[in-house]
């Protein structure tokens, strides 16, 4: 299994739109066998479900996180979750423990606050790929 965390200074990165990093776990027989941090190269919200999805990843935790992404995380058959904090490394431990701690319904804070108040994609580096709003 392959698990996949937004990730910044050791920690879960809270916005999964914007993480410049992935450290990605290995995980075999209950054990983390390999762990290796990823640059995404600034690819943005529309990418990023990609390319995780390219990396064979199984598995994301992260902090928050808008609707379209986790709509493009299912459909490529990504499991998320998300609302998680502190640090990565334990987040995955308790992953592979069973003792996670995260939220279903974690969505990222600015979606609800500004979409219908004249927010606009690029405003948060999504460009023009948003469409009606599928990028997140």
């Amino acid at each position: 299994m392959k698990i996949a965390v937004t990730y910044e200074n050791g920690e879960v990165f809270q916005h999964f739109g914007h993480t410049a990093q992935f450290k990605l776990y290995e995980v075999e027989d209950g054990k983390i066998v390999n762990a290796e941090v990823v640059d995404t190269n600034g690819s943005g919200h529309g990418a990023l479900a990609g390319l995780l999805s390219e990396l064979n990843v199984n598995i994301l935790i992260c902090g928050g996180i808008g609707g379209g992404a986790q709509m493009a995380l299912a459909q490529s058959g990504i499991k998320l979750f998300g609302g998680v904090h502190g640090n990565a490394d334990e987040a995955v431990e308790a992953f592979v423990a069973n003792s996670l701690s995260y939220d279903p319904e974690a969505k990222c804070d600015h979606h609800d606050r500004h979409h219908g108040e004249g927010h606009t994609c690029g405003d948060h580096g999504c460009g023009s790929n948003c469409g009606g709003h599928g990028c997140h």
